[in-house]
């Protein structure tokens, strides 16, 4: 399926300079334990940097330069990785690791980044709301830590580019397999007449296949207007006992303020075991400091599988009966 279009013109208002970017990161990561007993799952390293990075670093490229991570118990550690580590700084410096000390430093350079704890586990909607006294009366993007965007893509530039063209909020949109469509809110969408712009005019929190709207799903990266906060205060809790976004969006989209960015671009999702080893995975091979060597490897791995394990890749042999050591 690929966006509807038609004759429509973009609302006449002026930009407004979207400068602001909230992320969750409140969440108990139970579908990660018992890795996440004592660790953040939004600290689960990705390669050899931890997923929340990604996503900073995914904003700060999109000039948002204010950060804001709403946080909860058992995360501190995300707020120390992002501060400055003295005593490691000035090992590193001693020892003239100018590359370990660049990567060290980096994720406190990243952008100017503020945390606040959201008390009770209210759901997405709720950590959203507990963002308005830093987010005032701006337009803000909201991106979340399970969805990893290549940092090839240009999806978070695209929607801050329909947010000056149209005001509201804006959505991303994938096409999903029927099947996966409960995972996810779903959007009923029409045309504007723009290639991969779409309307959205409902959203449901995940349907069954039978009774979703469409094949679009919400993926996690929005630009929201601040007159969310007040959908939000209005919204009661939904489905799981949660103050759901989706259900604040749906009021925002009954009056014509929500707009889709339909994306067909590279994904990753890591809050799924099976993907987040795929995420590992892919971008261990794009990196050119580890690909070669790395695909190399798995291609001798893979090898062994389809052979039944007959054979195995040079140096992983061991004698029958004998423990590795």
């Amino acid at each position: 399926m690929t966006a509807p279009h038609a004759s429509a013109t973009p609302a006449s208002t002026s930009p407004r300079t979207v400068r602001k970017a909230v992320v969750p990161a409140a969440g108990l990561g139970t579908r990660f334990l018992p890795a996440t007993k004592a660790t953040p799952k939004e600290m689960l390293p990705v390669v050899d940097k931890p997923a929340i990075q990604y996503v900073v670093e995914e904003a700060a490229a999109a000039g948002l330069d204010d950060v804001l991570m709403v946080t909860g118990r058992h995360k501190r550690a995300i707020e120390d990785h992002f501060d400055s580590a003295f005593e490691l700084e000035q090992a590193l410096a001693a020892k003239g690791d100018t590359v370990r000390l660049d990567a060290v430093r980096d994720p406190a350079r990243l952008a100017d980044i503020h945390h606040i704890r959201q008390g009770d586990p209210l759901g997405l909607g709720h950590a959203v709301l507990c963002a308005r006294h830093h987010v005032g009366d701006q337009p803000f993007a909201v991106l979340l830590g399970d969805d990893l965007i290549d940092p090839r893509e240009t999806l978070l530039r695209q929607m801050l580019d329909v947010r000056d063209r149209y005001a509201g909020s804006v959505v991303a949109l994938m096409e999903v397999d029927p099947s996966q469509i409960h995972l996810y809110g779903c959007a009923a969408v029409e045309p504007v007449g723009e290639e991969g712009v779409v309307r959205v005019t409902g959203l449901v929190e995940k349907p069954s296949p039978e009774a979703a709207p469409s094949g679009y799903a919400v993926i996690g990266r929005y630009i929201l207007d601040p007159a969310v906060f007040d959908a939000l205060e209005r919204t009661p809790p939904g489905r799981g006992g949660e103050i759901q976004l989706t259900d604040a969006l749906q009021e925002l989209a009954s009056a014509g303020a929500v707009h889709g960015v339909v994306f067909g671009g590279l994904r990753y999702d890591t809050g799924d075991k099976a993907e987040y080893l795929r995420t590992v995975v892919r971008l261990a091979c794009d990196r050119p400091d580890l690909g070669p060597e790395f695909v190399a490897w798995l291609k001798e791995f893979t090898r062994g599988l389809e052979l039944g394990g007959g054979e195995r890749a040079e140096g992983n042999e061991r004698e029958p009966g004998r423990r590795a050591a």
